[in-house]
C-alpha cells in the first residue's frame, strides 16, 4: 500500500500519489505531496489550491484543465485564468498535480 507520512502519521494513497481519503487532506499533507513533486507551495499556489477546492464543493468533480481555466477566469481574472499561469505553478499536468496536493480525487480525463 502506497503513503506518505505527515508529522509521523501515515496517510494512505493510491499508487499515483492521491488520497485514499480525502478527509485526511490537510495544509501539512499539501506541503508534503508538493514537496514530492518538487514545489515548494507559495501565497499563489494556496489560492489555486483553494480555488480547485471550491470548484470540487460546488460541482462534486475534480476539473480537467479547460473547465478549470474557464473558472480561474471568471473567479481570478483573466491574469490568472489562462494556461500559462497554471503551467508556471503545476509544471507538467497542472489539473492533475493541482487535484493530488489539493487532496481531490484524479481528473476523470487525466491519464
Amino acid at each position: 500500500m502506497a503513503a506518505i507520512i505527515v508529522n509521523g502519521c501515515s496517510i494512505a494513497t493510491d499508487p499515483d500519489g492521491f488520497l485514499k481519503d480525502l478527509k485526511d487532506w490537510s495544509p501539512a499533507v499539501a506541503e508534503e505531496l508538493a514537496a514530492e513533486a518538487g514545489i515548494k507551495l507559495s501565497d499563489s499556489h494556496w489560492q489555486l489550491i483553494q480555488l480547485v477546492q471550491h470548484y470540487y464543493q460546488q460541482f462534486g468533480l475534480s476539473p480537467a484543465m479547460r473547465p478549470l481555466i474557464k473558472y480561474a477566469k471568471l473567479t481570478l481574472g483573466d491574469d490568472k485564468g489562462n494556461s500559462l499561469y497554471f503551467l508556471k505553478h503545476f509544471p507538467g499536468s497542472p489539473a492533475k498535480l493541482l487535484s493530488k496536493i489539493a487532496g481531490l480525487p484524479r481528473p476523470d480525463n487525466c491519464l
